[in-house]
């Protein structure tokens, strides 16, 4: 099993749970982690094991070369979970082309390139799941984050047609779009601002990472084996 953007967030979430229940998971980062030990104590299980990649979801041969190197090294990969994703919010009159295309590239291109690099293995095997973490915005859209918001519609809209592409070899494609998840982003926020986002949910609180992983879960397990081009929301009632 392959996480991108593993080492944090929702996707530390993810692996934690599949770790727990005895899978090997490998934790895809770009970006340097802060205490990488700390990270290996947390992943640390006695059913499951973990190893740590970095690579560039943006830079697709950084990204073949580890596809190639984890199956060489582990035969398969049966599920890929593209998690891996940035912000950089800003109205469109204040948003820079680098802003633009940095959402882009990493939230949209870089499903893109991963999928493309484990679906070639997937095809071959004739199995595979792959996940895709979009968002609620990528459905309703939010002011601030047109970046966000295109990238993570288009993972949508790219979950629906590959599902259709891939089905005849047996793979199953789905997404996961999280509403206000309890992240270092919402932690940040001041009491007054994060009373004001509850407000709006029926639930009347933050989703948390685990709830997400749970549902990554299920739509990986044998449960789901009648489930593709999905998008299952996770948001606490928000719409």
């Amino acid at each position: 099993m392959l996480v991108t953007g593993g080492s944090k967030g929702i996707g530390k979430a993810i692996c934690k749970v599949f770790i727990g229940e005895g899978d090997h998971v490998i934790v895809n980062h770009c970006k340097p982690i802060d205490d990488i030990e700390k990270l290996r104590e947390e992943f640390s299980s006695p059913q499951g094991s973990f190893s740590i990649e970095k690579a560039d979801v943006t830079d697709y041969a950084q990204i073949k070369q580890m596809v190639d190197n984890i199956v060489k090294k582990h035969g398969k990969i049966d599920v890929l979970i593209n998690n891996a994703g940035i912000i950089k919010d800003g109205y469109i009159m204040l948003m820079s082309a680098k802003d633009w295309n940095d959402v882009i590239n990493v939230n949209l291109t870089g499903v893109f390139n991963c999928t493309k690099a484990v679906s070639e293995h997937m095809i071959g095997q004739r199995s595979g799941t792959i996940i895709n973490i979009a968002s609620l915005s990528g459905i309703t859209g939010l002011p601030g984050q047109t970046n966000y918001s295109a990238a993570k519609g288009g993972v949508i809209a790219f979950t629906m047609a590959l599902s259709k592409e891939l089905a005849p070899f047996c793979i199953r494609v789905n997404t996961v779009a999280p509403g206000v998840i309890e992240t270092d982003i919402i932690d940040s926020l001041d009491k007054n601002k994060r009373n004001s986002y509850k407000e709006h949910i029926p639930l009347k609180r933050f989703g948390k990472p685990e709830e997400v992983a749970s549902v990554v879960r299920f739509l990986a397990s044998s449960e789901a084996s009648y489930i593709t081009g999905e998008v299952i929301r996770v948001s606490g009632g928000l719409n």
